[in-house]
């Protein structure tokens, strides 16, 4: 039974959403940052199929370079992985669901929305350019902040 605009009805394990609260979901989905805080499920079932996606995008990471195969195989998950994340946000647009129920599909769309995204980056190398960028600067300003202790401990000591 489809949810009516502003209502609520009750179901076995609470209520439905609203219009307005399944609105507010889709939008998160659609923001700059909807990524921060979403983990990549261990595994997404698509199609009768289970693939093992958080290992898969951690070793992916791990690697130095990626074969033509590698490259390839990225290519197929994005496919999938796409293809169920438009299913997962089909239901959250239309699927009387409880808040339970859509804040779990919310996050689990949003985990997909961050690998499909971490793959792409992972693919065309951009993922290894930033996490070395980050650390670079990361290291930088721990050698600023010691620096800025040891000033500080002279200063003190004097």
């Amino acid at each position: 039974m489809e949810n009516n605009p502003g209502t609520y009805e009750k179901n076995a394990s609470g209520n439905y959403i609203t219009d307005e609260e399944r609105r507010q979901l889709l939008s998160a989905l659609h923001s700059r940052l909807f990524w921060v805080g979403q983990y990549i499920p261990d595994y997404v079932e698509f199609e009768g199929e289970t693939y093992p996606l958080h290992n898969y995008v951690w070793e992916l990471i791990q690697k130095d370079e990626l074969s033509e195969t590698e490259k390839f195989r990225i290519e197929k998950y994005i496919e999938i992985l796409s293809a169920k994340e438009m299913k997962d946000e089909r239901d959250l647009e239309g699927k009387s669901l409880t808040s339970e129920e859509s804040k779990k599909l919310y996050h689990e769309t949003a985990g997909l929305l961050r690998a499909i995204a971490d793959l792409k980056e992972i693919e065309s190398g951009t993922f290894k350019q930033n996490t070395k960028r980050f650390q670079e600067q990361f290291a930088n300003q721990r050698i600023k902040d010691a620096k800025l202790w040891l000033e500080f401990i002279k200063k003190v000591s004097n």
